[in-house]
């Protein structure tokens, strides 16, 4: 799989490793997340005790999330067997 990413900040930390932009207390939970999109082959793989996974609704709609901490979750599309544009935001 390969994972395609909306956020500037997370592209560069999975492609380069450059983590400067990313909060460090976020990082440990960032890169368990990353790890889990990118064996996911489905959408509902996410759904894993401690990860709130869900679908969004509104203008989000099919879209999902799964929370990093606090407000600030992990969103993303779907598409085959391929998370899209994922990104890292506050969205409540």
């Amino acid at each position: 799989m390969i994972l395609s990413f909306k956020s500037a900040k997370l592209r560069r930390f999975s492609e380069r490793g450059d983590a400067s932009k990313l909060n460090a207390a976020q990082l440990d939970r960032i890169v368990r997340i990353l790890a889990l999109l990118d064996d996911a082959t489905l959408p509902e793989d996410m759904n894993i005790p401690g990860l709130n996974f869900h679908g969004l609704s509104g203008k989000a709609k099919g879209r999902y999330a799964v929370r990093l901490t606090g407000n600030w979750r992990i969103t993303f599309g779907w598409r085959g067997q391929d998370a899209i544009e994922v990104d890292m935001e506050d969205y409540h």
